[in-house]
């Protein structure tokens, strides 16, 4: 987990999760660790990602309404195109707005609108 100083969502935090996401991943508790008080942006970057289950995906819903609670985004980074595959089936793009790179997901304003910024 890291703190990013990013000017528009100052403070932001990446979180780089594992190359596998399934049950026996800790990815929720670093996901919850994430979302502390003043934090404005969280980015799970799923770069290293090759493989995420419906346990994943459960842990990514889970992380998306803790952040609503807190009144934080959470963005996902998704460059493998078989979890991103995997992600438009249940259609998290509709739920969290999906970045290809880390750069881009920190450059996206306050208003990123969930649905991927792959292209389709």
């Amino acid at each position: 987990m890291a703190l990013v100083a990013d000017p528009q969502h100052l403070p932001a935090v990446v979180v780089g999760l594992p190359a596998e996401i399934d049950i026996a991943s800790a990815v929720g508790q670093q996901l919850g660790a994430a979302f502390a008080p003043g934090v404005k942006t969280v980015i799970a970057d799923m770069t290293a990602t090759r493989f995420c289950d419906s346990s994943g995906i459960s842990v990514l819903v889970r992380a998306h309404k803790q952040a609503a609670a807190n009144g934080t985004r959470l963005r996902l980074v998704v460059h493998s195109t078989v979890v991103l595959r995997s992600l438009r089936l249940v259609q998290m793009d509709y739920l969290l707005p999906i970045h290809p790179t880390l750069s881009e997901a920190l450059a996206a304003g306050p208003a990123s609108t969930p649905q991927t910024h792959h292209q389709r």
